[in-house]
């Protein structure tokens, strides 16, 4: 539909959910002249971020209070694996990026052509190439362009790399005796003032409030997105979209505010409200057309769910470590992750089917280590003065820890549904999650284990905790419930993020990843944004 043929509506384009991949479609947007409308299911976080900080810090305090997540309005369930979801993702303006850890890649070559953990996308890293360079612009990534793993680029990074932290050097040299390469990690925070943000000031106290602003949350563009005329609606749950009486095409959001029901129309929508609740909406919106849910004509959405899981291991060294003076990851290695049974001189082969992993040097000692867990103990405890400091340096002052994030294969049984029996403070289904592990990323953890464990052993460490199979966690990162495909029977959108079956509705999440890899999505979820806004802008 071109402009002189637009039909009177209230918006030109409705996008759902204020967080990143939301952010930079609607900006993008905006940029071109267009209006957009932003509807936001949570609040906006008027706090300051030193004052959240300081309640963050307080004992007693977890993640979900600081971020308001729980209750009637987050309620959900599931089957098989526990999973669990408010602690992993926030909602509100900025989205889950309020709370993130700010770890970015670009996927590999052979993520997108499926030779890693498949199905093969329909489209290359060639094709998402200028967007990964764009995203790394808009968001402000600090990197070494010289990673030997990483997959090409045309230009640097937009800043230079964090430095490894010291323990990163104990790690190094052990690395070097079992033939381990390591190299720098790619950080959505300032390693020197960005666009109007200054450079990270070491709080240590990343997770989950970011006092200096540094990272890169998505509030810092629904700013730009508001002053190029962006509206943003907050705690306005979108409880479903209706379509034309062919199902052909959305024709409005129904959305609650302040108690009542209201509705938004527009020319194109755009679903930006992650990997659980897109999927929700979907199967919300079902209607006679879509009986099944809205553009659920392959019976994909909600399906081939997948996450990235946890394998770390931790331990002590006879000599001090520093693990609290920075609070995020500055080494890693991706050595294995093309070749996830390679060996070394040191460390044998494997011949097992393995998934693809990367393995993290962690700057916090572990799950409980952390520079806030040292002052909520500190604030908690019944010691003073040189007592209590004897007790820090006892308990975190020669800890050590690793970590890594294995991928996991989309399968059609982890899942996304509606759970008829549990009903939010709307009277909505809640979403349901399917979730199990299978026997080859079981495997892929207990390789990853091995591999930190002979990194340990050179270190000379102790070590008092490794990740298995039944221990593992997810990563927050919820891929693949409206997967992209070329082949209408076989996915939910097509290569451009517009949906096969509803001509004015696209989708930008990394629910659309055919495959994850094992590499945080942060930075492919807005490659695609910036690709799908282009999609959009070509339509209207």
């Amino acid at each position: 539909m071109s402009r002189c043929e637009r039909t009177v509506s209230d918006t030109e384009v409705c996008v759902v959910g204020a967080g990143p991949a939301g952010a930079l479609v609607a900006n993008r947007l905006a940029s071109d002249g267009h209006e957009v409308t932003i509807l936001e299911a949570g609040p906006r976080f008027e706090e300051r971020d030193t004052e959240r900080m300081e309640q963050a810090l307080r004992p007693g305090l977890s993640d979900l209070g600081v971020w308001g997540m729980g209750g009637p309005r987050d309620a959900f369930s599931t089957t098989g694996r526990f999973y669990p979801l408010n602690s992993t993702r926030v909602k509100g303006v900025g989205g889950s990026t309020n709370h993130w850890q700010g770890m970015v890649y670009r996927l590999h070559e052979a993520d997108f052509a499926g030779d890693n953990n498949g199905p093969a996308w329909p489209i290359s890293y060639a094709d998402l190439r200028p967007y990964y360079l764009a995203a790394e612009r808009a968001i402000g990534v600090a990197g070494d362009s010289e990673n030997p793993y990483a997959p090409p680029r045309d230009e640097p990074h937009p800043m230079g790399a964090f430095p490894p932290s010291y323990s990163d050097s104990l790690f190094a040299d052990a690395c070097r005796q079992v033939g381990v390469t390591t190299h720098s990690v790619g950080n959505a925070r300032n390693s020197e003032a960005y666009d109007n943000r200054a450079a990270c000031v070491g709080y240590g106290t990343c997770k989950p409030v970011c006092p200096s602003g540094a990272r890169y949350d998505a509030t810092h563009t629904i700013a730009a997105a508001e002053e190029r005329g962006v509206e943003v609606i907050a705690d306005a749950p979108v409880q479903r979209l209706d379509t034309d009486a062919s199902g052909e095409q959305v024709t409005r959001a129904v959305y609650v505010r302040e108690g009542s029901q209201q509705e938004l129309t527009a020319d194109r929508f755009v679903l930006a409200a992650g990997g659980i609740e897109i999927p929700r909406l979907l199967l919300l919106s079902a209607n006679e057309s879509h009986p099944d849910g809205l553009a659920n004509g392959s019976g994909a959405v909600g399906r081939y769910f997948h996450e990235h899981v946890f394998a770390g291991t931790g331990g002590r060294i006879d000599e001090p470590t520093r693990q609290n003076h920075v609070g995020f990851t500055t080494s890693e290695s991706h050595q294995f992750y093309d070749d996830p049974g390679a060996g070394t001189e040191t460390i044998p082969a494997s011949d097992e089917s393995l998934a693809p992993f990367k393995l993290e040097f962690l700057n916090y000692g572990g799950p409980s280590g952390t520079g806030q867990a040292i002052v909520r103990r500190a604030l908690a405890g019944d010691s003073w003065g040189d007592d209590l400091l004897a007790e820090l340096r006892e308990s975190y002052g020669n800890q050590l820890a690793m970590g890594g994030l294995v991928g996991q294969p989309p399968r059609a049984e982890n899942r996304i549904r509606l759970d008829e029996e549990t009903t939010d403070d709307h009277g909505n289904p809640v979403p349901e999650i399917q979730w199990t592990l299978d026997e080859r990323t079981k495997r892929t953890i207990r390789r990853a284990t091995e591999i930190q464990r002979h990194i340990f052993e050179a270190l000379g460490a102790r070590i008092e905790w490794q990740t298995t199979p039944e221990t593992t966690g997810p990563a927050a990162h919820h891929m693949g419930t409206t997967r992209m495909s070329s082949d209408p029977k076989s996915g939910v959108v097509r290569p451009d993020c517009r949906t096969h079956e509803v001509s004015n509705l696209w989708v930008a999440s990394s629910s659309v990843f055919p495959n994850g890899g094992a590499l945080n999505p942060t930075l492919t979820i807005a490659a695609l944004a910036l690709s799908c806004a282009d999609s959009v802008a070509e339509s209207l």
